[in-house]
């Protein structure tokens, strides 16, 4: 089963409309520099593991409270027995959300037909032709594009989402994230926080002013209806 690597009891903002919990699994693929969860991401075998019988006796204990889990990362996608966990999650008759980064869409799509998943959010990390360079893998450009696909097509409240990273992710990708989901419903801007960073030279970046992160949002707004800001 997969193994827990954080539990924060009350997260509101991790999963919109209801009452809920988030849920962390270590390990990603992608090694984005400016990343905050730097231990998750690096070095999930070093953090303690919260055991299986704890995280299902807290979900007893929330019955007729709690609405939804949301699990995020790391790359929740990257584990095997996600789809087991999910099932847990489900017989307990709670809604869940996933937090992606798009490179597994046979695994989400699994996931979807299968109903265990409620809501999706998936960060779009920069234009197809730039993915290399923000995130630090070799995903591939057509993979993100199949995620993005599967998702506007899932039928399920989903949110695409970018961070804004000064030198790094800026206007200029914003219109190509922008135009690449065109047709989307909610797109969000999320701003940079020089906290425990991936690459420690991000800890030194300041985060873009309110005014930059608005003219993004005007940019965005000519191909999504709904933009939404997070961390301003």
């Amino acid at each position: 089963m997969v193994k827990i690597k954080g539990l924060e009891k009350f997260a509101p903002k991790d999963f919109p409309g209801y009452i809920s919990s988030t849920v962390f699994l270590g390990g990603c693929n992608f090694r984005c520099p400016y990343c905050h969860n730097k231990d998750l991401v690096l070095n999930p075998e070093k953090l303690p593991t919260f055991p299986l019988d704890y995280f299902l006796d807290y979900l007893d204990s929330r019955k007729g409270w709690l609405e939804g889990i949301c699990i995020t990362g790391g790359e929740p996608l990257l584990h095997n027995d996600l789809e087991a966990f999910l099932a847990l999650i489900k017989e307990h008759s709670l809604l869940v959300k996933i937090d992606t980064n798009g490179s597994f869409p046979s695994e989400l799509e699994q996931l979807i037909q299968k109903g265990l998943v409620d809501q999706i959010a998936m960060d779009v990390k920069a234009p197809l032709e730039r993915y290399q360079e923000v995130t630090g893998s070799k995903v591939k450009g057509e993979t993100i594009l199949r995620s993005i696909n599967i998702i506007k097509n899932s039928g399920l409240r989903y949110v695409f989402r970018s961070t804004v990273v000064p030198g790094l992710v800026g206007a200029d990708d914003i219109k190509k994230i922008s135009q690449m989901l065109n047709g989307t419903d909610v797109f969000q801007i999320q701003q940079f926080m020089p906290v425990t960073t991936l690459d420690d030279r991000y800890l030194q970046k300041k985060p873009y002013r309110k005014e930059e992160i608005q003219e993004f949002v005007k940019i965005a707004e000519a191909f999504i209806p709904e933009v939404r800001v997070e961390g301003i």
